[in-house]
């Protein structure tokens, strides 16, 4: 892991993004990247056109230089703005563009997908939206337990020795299925659900990643805004937001995480001078994240990604995180809700 920092005029030392290889690419990715879900509208209440365009440019001028999107975030809209702001702002050779495959929808409806044929009608389907003629990091977004893994891989393995995409990533897969994916084809990223509240992967999938010099995007990192510090009680949540079906946003689970967000936040500033939002992806990466997936809609809410870089969780620091959750989660509950069903068999 690298950073560079400079001198500004004042005298002052600004730390820039710090960057990481995927082993086994070219690639050098930021430790933060941009979550477009949100900016896809779908799930999220909706989102404004040109908030999105200037959080696009507002990541890169960050030192952002991934920008992760998939088809189903927006049905192709996320997609479609992301691809529209890199042509129309000469930005592309600047980004390292990582979208998904394998899902479908019908209607609102969304199914899983990773199919061969599926795969290789989605790339092109992406690369038409994205405006490009290559995808830098492409990533199975489920696996498919109506498809053989080494199917999807072996669509997967073409794509990459066409030089359609650049690197081979997997999302929501288990260590079994990573393995099998091997035996077919080279896996350079996997991007998990992981944040503080959410570590169901630190058993047995993270530590098989670093095993396998196989880069990790985590997903979530604010946990769909409850680590951004700006959640309160009476936060409301309209239209078709996820929110409203997320079990961590109902009582009596949300009164428990945010008073651990309370004292996240008190803990970070205490320690650090830093708030429970830098607390949240620093975390994250002294965990051995490769890149911290931050989810944004609007230029303010990316404000706090220069105070993650340069500074570091000690040993005492995370014991005290550790101890401030399990004092005040009763019952902690993961990401499951998330998961898009498989296909009937009907509807092969």
């Amino acid at each position: 892991m690298a950073n560079e920092a400079k001198t500004l005029e004042n005298g002052t030392l600004e730390v820039a993004m710090e960057r990481a290889p995927i082993p086994g690419t070219s690639l050098q990715v930021s430790r933060v990247a941009l979550g477009t879900w949100a900016i896809g509208g779908w799930m999220w209440g909706g989102s404004d056109e040109a908030e999105s365009v200037r959080t696009i440019r507002g990541a890169i001028d960050h030192g952002i230089n991934v920008i992760d999107t998939a088809p189903a975030y927006g049905f192709g809209r996320s997609e479609e703005v992301v691809g529209k702001v890199l042509a129309e702002s000469g930005l592309r050779s600047r980004v390292l563009i990582a979208t998904k495959t394998g899902l479908e929808w019908q209607g609102e409806r969304v199914f899983r997908n990773a199919s061969r044929a599926r795969i290789l009608r989605e790339v092109d389907e992406s690369l038409r939206r994205l405006r490009t003629d290559y995808i830098d990091i492409y990533q199975v977004h489920w696996p498919d337990p109506l498809i053989t893994i080494e199917e999807t891989a072996e669509a997967m393995r073409d794509l990459f020795e066409q030089g359609t995409i650049r690197a081979i990533g997997v999302s929501n897969f288990s260590v079994l299925q990573m393995e099998q994916f091997r035996r077919v084809a080279p896996l350079h990223v996997l991007q998990p659900p992981f944040n503080l509240f959410e570590r169901g992967i630190e058993t047995d999938i993270l530590p098989y990643c670093h095993r396998n010099n196989i880069a990790t995007f985590g997903y979530g990192a604010l946990c769909r805004g409850l680590l951004s510090g700006r959640m309160r009680l009476d936060s409301e949540f309209e239209g078709d937001d996820l929110r409203r079906t997320d079990p961590k946003f109902q009582q009596p689970r949300f009164a428990q995480y945010l008073a651990a967000v309370e004292r996240l936040d008190a803990l970070a500033q205490r320690r650090f001078a830093k708030r429970v939002v830098h607390l949240a992806i620093r975390w994250m990466l002294d965990q051995g994240i490769t890149t911290a997936l931050w989810g944004a809609r609007n230029p303010r809410q990316l404000l706090p990604v220069d105070e993650v870089s340069g500074w570091q969780l000690d040993a005492s620091a995370m014991a005290d995180v550790d101890c401030i959750l399990h004092q005040t989660i009763e019952n902690p509950i993961g990401p499951e809700f998330m998961a898009p069903p498989a296909r009937s068999v009907a509807a092969q």
